[in-house]
């Protein structure tokens, strides 16, 4: 019986030829549909251009919309049209009944390798280097909306408010609180003047001013002169979470927010003495003018509102 090697029939090997169809792109002017995947390139990387100018200047949403749109279908079409024409179709298939292959076909694909390769790296560099720079542009302008969108960086504004040196205390109004306005006990929400309104106040500069008593008070050590008169002056937010402190108890001449039970004594610097918030009211220094006017001093003293500065 003859061997089974002896009486196998070799099967053909099918390798890439230069001139294997499977290698050939399917446009049959491969330089003429390079030109036009780089002017969609071209043309998407100036969309991309076009959408951070609009982003940065706040141009109409429709173009904002317009030219990203726009940048993304250009390149996508270009991407898809080098990959449909101008890459080898496939597939590739390759049956073999030995796995080395001989001296003349690894020649045939050295010469399909190189005659090929030559031809198309010049200008295959060239429409990578405009995909390239069209990928490039979009991730810069990607990152404008998150620049844009945050606005400047705070610096030290967190620390400041809208009082300044002689900034008269004004209610919602417009109208300057006099000496004689308030009797003992009242309460009343204050605002610096140009500033009492919802378009150029803010939470910041909210304060409650009580009046405690009819002669200057004391709240604290090195505060003789904030509280003229018995008119005590405290930042509305609380120091826990920023909850306007808007109720006050005369009895125990206590501040309470009611959002969660935060409680401040008026006459003793606004000291924290129930609930969760970690530190005092800031106070605002007082003076009364020769017309009789509530003016503050200067800015706080320290920031207002939550402690943002004493978290880790």
């Amino acid at each position: 019986m003859a061997n089974a090697h002896e009486t196998e029939t070799p099967v053909s090997i099918t390798t890439a030829r230069a001139d294997d169809p499977h290698m050939q792109p399917l446009a049959q002017n491969p330089a003429r549909v390079e030109a036009f995947i780089a002017i969609l390139f071209v043309l998407g990387l100036i969309c991309f251009g076009l959408f951070g100018y609009a982003y940065w200047v706040i141009a109409k949403p429709w173009t904002l919309g317009a030219t990203i749109g726009s940048g993304l279908f250009l390149i996508g079409v270009g991407m898809v049209a080098w990959g449909k024409y101008l890459m080898p179709r496939g597939p590739f298939v390759e049956e073999r009944h030995a796995l080395a292959s001989t001296a003349a076909e690894r020649d045939a694909m050295s010469d399909a390798l190189q005659n090929r390769g030559a031809r198309l790296i010049g200008r295959r560099k060239a429409l990578g280097g405009l995909l390239g720079g069209g990928l490039g542009v979009f991730g810069i302008v990607a990152a404008f909306p998150l620049l844009r969108s945050l606005g400047p960086l705070p610096k030290g504004t967190l620390f400041h408010t809208d009082w300044r040196k002689g900034s008269y205390l004004v209610d919602q109004s417009g109208r300057r609180v006099h000496q004689d306005d308030l009797l003992v006990g009242s309460i009343a929400t204050v605002y610096p003047e140009g500033f009492e309104d919802t378009d150029n106040g803010q939470a910041v500069d909210q304060v409650v001013v009580i009046r405690i008593s009819t002669t200057d008070v004391v709240t604290r050590k090195g505060r003789e002169t904030w509280a003229p008169k018995g008119y005590v002056a405290y930042s509305k937010l609380c120091t826990h979470l920023g909850c306007p402190v808007g109720l006050y108890e005369q009895q125990m001449q206590t501040l309470v927010c009611p959002c969660h039970q935060s409680m401040f004594t008026v006459n003793d610097g606004a000291q924290q003495i129930f609930g969760p918030a970690p530190r005092p009211l800031p106070q605002l220094p007082l003076y009364i003018d020769a017309e009789g006017y509530l003016r503050s001093q200067s800015d706080f003293a320290e920031p207002v509102g939550p402690g943002f500065w004493e978290r880790g």
